[in-house]
């Protein structure tokens, strides 16, 4: 006769792509729930700003291309996983319409110290910031318009060895 064990705990996928915000407090729980091991939990949240480039911003319309942006996605958390110390990672992004304030991007790691945490979300975000298939659109007085690279944004990648991607369509800017 088999023993009866305690069920592991089911993780958390480790990437979303959605419209709907999300509730840090909940995602960080359930990033680190059932692990003892766990001395840090680093995050980072972004938020959409009223301005960018000298402009006022009324909102911002991000579009990805699912599945592929998902998948590009995890690629990245592969590779913090490689690079860094981590026992867990997740990352939830948004789409659609969004104004002034609302949340857009959640990066959350979990580690045993806070150094290698809060490295691995800083690589995540400079990551998601030149190499995920996000297009960002924002909506200031003068009419919408496309955001396009910032070359601050690629000088962040590249001090983790990354070269950005040729094409600058291919990120979120």
């Amino acid at each position: 006769m088999n023993p009866v064990s305690a069920p592991l705990p089911i993780a958390p996928p480790r990437v979303a792509v959605q419209a709907a915000d999300f509730d840090v407090s909940a995602e960080l729980a359930a990033l680190r729930a059932g692990d003892p091991r766990v001395g840090a939990v680093c995050c980072f949240v972004g938020t959409v700003r009223d301005h960018n480039a000298g402009d006022a911003v009324a909102s911002m319309e991000l579009e990805h291309y699912p599945g592929m942006t998902e998948k590009s996605i995890e690629a990245m958390v592969d590779e913090a996983l490689r690079r860094f110390e981590l026992f867990g990672a997740r990352v939830v992004h948004r789409v659609g319409l969004l104004q002034p304030q609302d949340q857009i991007v959640l990066v959350a790691v979990t580690s045993a110290h806070r150094g290698q945490g809060f490295q691995a979300c800083e690589f995540l975000m400079d990551y998601l910031k030149t190499q995920a298939p996000f297009w960002k659109k924002e909506v200031t007085p003068q009419g919408a318009r496309w955001v396009d690279a910032r070359v601050s944004d690629d000088a962040a990648l590249a001090r983790w060895g990354i070269a950005a991607l040729p094409n600058a369509d291919q990120g979120l800017k």
